[in-house]
């Protein structure tokens, strides 16, 4: 039974731990040396050291993969927790704790329904946080010194963008070349609109308007337009952005916050420049109006100077009458002037003035005949004349009083006021009435009035 053991034994080779391990890894990876694995992204974590290691999985299992930090930058895109990928590289073992892993060199969506949905989401993403807000959306200039062009220098779209504003109105151009699809290109196309904006710095000038444009290609080839640093690039661009991406069928996340969207790189120019002979059209259009305004304002003005015109006397005629009167009054002025002062000599001749001497002497014996009747008059004469006067008009006023009317029978009716009642019709029985005598007044009451 032993011999048996011992036989059997001998037959198993022997290995140590390192050699197991190695001959494991060697099998490993000589029978899988590069492979691509579908599965959804799990357990994702970037260490200090710039390695990324993570989990591919599907629902039938799971494997570990790492990225090291020199991959990073070729990898495709950028890895995320509930991504699916398809990841290719090479299976690696680990021989410290007899574990196996895929060491990633490229990463890639999973069929286009994946690059959609992570599309969609990263979409509602930046439209939730107000990227795409039509508020946000700059006017183009109209006619633009410098437009701006990032695009990759060969292919035909930098061709065509040329052709068409050299066609419509030629402008300076100013290109800013990147790789439109492909490792890295979207961060060089994010940098490279964000050095735009920057501008103008080193003798570069800064462009009016910005074109973001690429050929068409199939949803991955479009790709580094949806990534989300180009966007936000898009979106802080200080310029006026029009994006030119893919054919008129094809949508990309810049075109969302772009300020124009362009079905085509051509349109895109379009948009950029009018075109001159629209222009000049405009501009003839324009001078024709204004010309038929002139003309007619100037003819309604100067109707309006005739009508005016029309109703203002004739002014020559009127100062030519003015003049001639002036004439005909300075020629009579004249003689009318020699005439008065004839008239004037011939009254001051019929007047005979007595001479100064006679005038003086006879003056002075009118004073002195007042001053004699002054001096013979005495006060005490004239207070007499004057109390003889006054007594006489004493006398007079004194006849005409009505107490003197009384005394001779007379009676006087007044009123409780105070006035004079004059007839019997302004009295109404009962009322109260005041009867003045030569010697005193009497107070009644008046009875019903009788006629005589």
């Amino acid at each position: 039974m032993s011999d048996t053991s011992e036989s059997t034994a001998g037959n198993i080779p022997e290995f140590s731990v390192a050699e197991l391990s190695g001959a494991i890894r060697r099998t490993l990876e000589g029978a899988f040396s590069r492979v691509r694995v579908r599965g959804e992204i799990t357990e994702l974590k970037t260490y200090p050291s710039g390695h990324t290691y993570l989990s591919l999985k599907d629902e039938g299992g799971k494997i570990r993969a790492v990225i090291w930090k020199g991959a990073r930058n070729r990898i495709g895109l950028a890895p995320e927790n509930g991504m699916e990928v398809i990841a290719t590289g090479k299976i690696t073992a680990y021989g410290d704790r007899s574990e196996y892993q895929l060491s990633i060199d490229r990463l890639e969506y999973a069929g286009v329904g994946a690059m959609l949905a992570r599309i969609d989401a990263l979409r509602k993403k930046l439209a939730g946080e107000g990227l795409f807000d039509a508020s946000l959306k700059k006017p183009l200039p109209t006619l633009p010194t410098i437009i701006g062009v990032i695009t990759s220098p060969k292919g035909a779209v930098l061709h065509d963008i040329i052709t068409t504003i050299g066609r419509r109105f030629p402008r300076r151009i100013l290109l800013w070349p990147v790789a439109v699809q492909g490792e890295g290109a979207a961060a060089r196309i994010a940098e490279a609109i964000a050095a735009m904006d920057q501008l103008p710095q080193n003798g570069i000038p800064r462009p009016d308007v910005l074109i973001v444009a690429r050929g068409g290609g199939s949803l991955e080839d479009l790709m580094a337009f949806n990534d989300e640093a180009v966007v936000r690039a898009v979106a802080a661009c200080r310029l006026p952005v029009i994006s030119a991406v893919g054919h008129e069928t094809d949508t990309t996340l810049i075109d969302f916050a772009a300020d124009q969207r362009a079905p085509t790189p051509t349109a895109a120019a379009e948009l950029a420049v009018p075109a001159r002979e629209t222009l000049l059209a405009d501009l003839a259009q324009r001078d024709a109006r204004l010309v038929a305004g002139y003309a007619r304002a100037s003819g309604d003005a100067r109707h309006r100077l005739s009508a005016a015109t029309s109703r203002l006397p004739d002014l020559p005629a009127t100062l030519a009458t003015a003049r001639q009167r002036l004439d005909d009054r300075a020629e009579r002025l004249l003689p009318a002037l020699q005439q008065f002062v004839a008239l004037r000599r011939a009254g001051l001749g019929g007047l005979k003035v007595p001479p100064p001497q006679t005038v003086i002497t006879a003056r002075a014996a009118r004073l002195a005949t007042m001053a004699a009747r002054l001096a013979t008059a005495s006060p005490a004469a004239t207070l007499a004349n004057a109390r003889q006067r006054l007594a006489v008009l004493g006398a007079q006023l004194e006849g005409a009083s009505y107490a003197r009317v009384l005394a001779r029978g007379f009676v006087l009716v007044r009123d409780t006021a105070g006035q004079p009642v004059t007839s019997a019709a302004a009295v109404p029985p009962g009322a109260a009435l005041t009867l003045a005598f030569g010697d005193g007044t009497v107070a009644v009451k008046a009875g019903r009035a009788s006629k005589t």
